[in-house]
């Protein structure tokens, strides 16, 4: 009970280390802004109950209890009574894996072992009210019918990550260990599954629409961002959240080093609370280190992916209102001629009669080869056209302003390239193509284009917001903000979030 009334020591779980990129520990700090969401009633409500369905230390666990230690002393005065009530008919927790459990115990108990001496509040069982139980993934067809993971988890001398709290047999189990409904889900769930040699895939998801569903009265969890726009297997989940009104606070950052220092998070993180009762705008903040912006009440559906700036609405509105076809029309899809990335079908200096010249990135450069036309599967139409290239994937870090998207060049009739890059086109000028191309370097296009960029990667579907012009002139920014009525305050603004090109 002392360590619930003494905050003056040195707080372990403010620095102690990440098991893993797939499960980050959240500091007591970013906790308490996550439960400052919720409504100050919650404190002093001895029938609630609470539940983390992802504890890793038990941080979450640990700040609800002190929460309600303090809030519940007018209704339980004597203080080893109201521990007790709390500890027994309040707090419960589903771990992560059998070393969170162990951890999760001794952040909340004292003890790994509830049931021992050592335990502030003796339970029936050493687990008490932690849960943990190892399980097996259901593979179909490869896949995991529960979590979506590929078989290729189950790999000798690692966990194979089968969370309980979104496998049904997981759920079976915990719901007759835990007979109880759950008022309140907190917590910071895993993000995503390490698949190895194969793509990673996000499990976050999964533990909001599993929180969700069991239909408490109150949802709130610090998650990516990366849904916001874009993210392997994520446009359900997307979809969901931004057409879900009882979302009632969401605060975004793009940085998550300003959350958890020292981990990089592509996209940054978030963390909002859902709301039974509520049926309304969700009140967004945007926080980029000592800048805040809101909160504003917005509507989250407004578009089909989330705009994170609130001031970057009345620009996109004004692009918007003026008739005309989306770059998205003109851009190829990825893999523009069927070559990937790791293609090796090309020659270096020896050019035969025929040959297509090949860009593509070695080394981090780009460089120049030479392929047999018979290697073009896809788009075959780009070929005898002036093309504009840019670069698929660009990330330059997290500082602003941000120049969005590498450098683009054209490149001439009888010219392809590899993956890294997109083709833009096909034009029949060169002059039309380096119209073009003064477009993507001025900052109103890469602007427009950042609103659906969430990560590095820019494919074709990135572009929809971004206006195709007349390609008979070199456009500029005066050109374009005259164009779409840019007020100076906007074009601060633009200034301010893209990097001049100035090459």
């Amino acid at each position: 009970m002392e360590s619930l009334k003494n905050s003056s020591q040195p707080d372990i779980l403010e620095v102690i280390s990440d098991l893993s990129n797939e499960e980050v520990f959240t500091p007591p700090r970013v906790v308490n802004r996550i439960l400052d969401l919720l409504p100050n009633d919650v404190w002093s409500n001895p029938d609630l109950t609470f539940l983390d369905p992802g504890c890793k230390t038990g941080v979450f666990l640990r700040e609800v209890t002190r929460r309600l230690f303090r809030g519940l002393a007018l209704a339980i005065p004597n203080e080893n009574d109201r521990l007790d009530h709390i500890i027994r008919k309040m707090v419960w927790g589903v771990a992560t894996t059998e070393l969170t459990s162990l951890m999760s115990r001794r952040t909340l108990y004292c003890s790994k072992d509830a049931s021992g001496e050592h335990s502030v509040v003796k339970m029936a069982t050493a687990s008490g009210h932690v849960w943990y139980e190892p399980l097996e993934h259901r593979f179909s067809g490869g896949k995991c019918e529960d979590c979506g993971s590929s078989s290729a988890i189950e790999r000798e001398g690692r966990d194979n990550y089968a969370y309980g709290f979104i496998h049904k047999e997981g759920i079976k189990r915990i719901e007759k260990e835990f007979p109880v409904k759950f008022d309140v889900i907190v917590g910071n769930p895993p993000y995503q599954m390490d698949m190895g040699e194969t793509s990673d895939i996000p499990l976050y998801d999964k533990f909001v629409n599993q929180a969700i569903d069991l239909n408490p009265q109150y949802v709130a969890m610090i998650i990516p961002s990366r849904w916001m726009a874009g993210g392997k297997g994520l446009d359900d989940f997307r979809a969901r959240m931004l057409s879900d009104r009882h979302i009632t606070d969401l605060v975004d950052f793009p940085n998550a080093m300003d959350v958890f220092p020292g981990v990089e998070i592509q996209s940054g993180v978030c963390y909002f609370l859902w709301d039974r009762s509520y049926n309304g705008d969700c009140k967004v903040t945007l926080v980029r280190g000592d800048e805040q912006v809101g909160p504003v009440p917005r509507n989250l559906g407004e578009f089909d992916v989330f705009i994170r700036d609130s001031r970057a609405t009345s620009i996109l509105h004004k692009v918007l209102r003026e008739s005309g076809a989306p770059m998205s029309e003109i851009v190829s899809g990825q893999t523009p001629f069927g070559l990937t990335s790791n293609f090796k079908g090309y020659r270096h200096g020896d050019k035969q009669e025929g040959d297509l010249k090949l860009y593509l990135i070695e080394s981090q450069k780009r460089v120049e080869r030479w392929v047999s036309r018979s290697q073009v599967t896809k788009n075959p139409d780009l070929i005898s056209g002036w093309k504009v290239y840019v670069p698929e994937a660009y990330n330059g870090g997290t500082n602003l302003p941000h120049r969005v998207v590498g450098p683009s060049f054209v490149g001439g009739p009888q010219t392809i390239c590899s993956q890294s890059y997109l083709a833009i086109g096909p034009f029949p000028t060169e002059a039309e193509a380096q119209s073009v191309q003064a477009y993507l370097n001025t900052r109103f296009f890469r602007f427009v284009l950042s609103l659906r960029k969430i990560s590095q990667h820019a494919g074709k579907s990135t572009y929809g917001w971004v206006p195709q012009q007349t390609w008979d002139r070199t456009w500029s920014d005066a050109d374009l903000y005259a164009k779409y009525g840019i007020t100076q305050a906007e074009q601060d603004f633009i200034d301010g979030m893209v990097k001049e090109i100035t090459e």
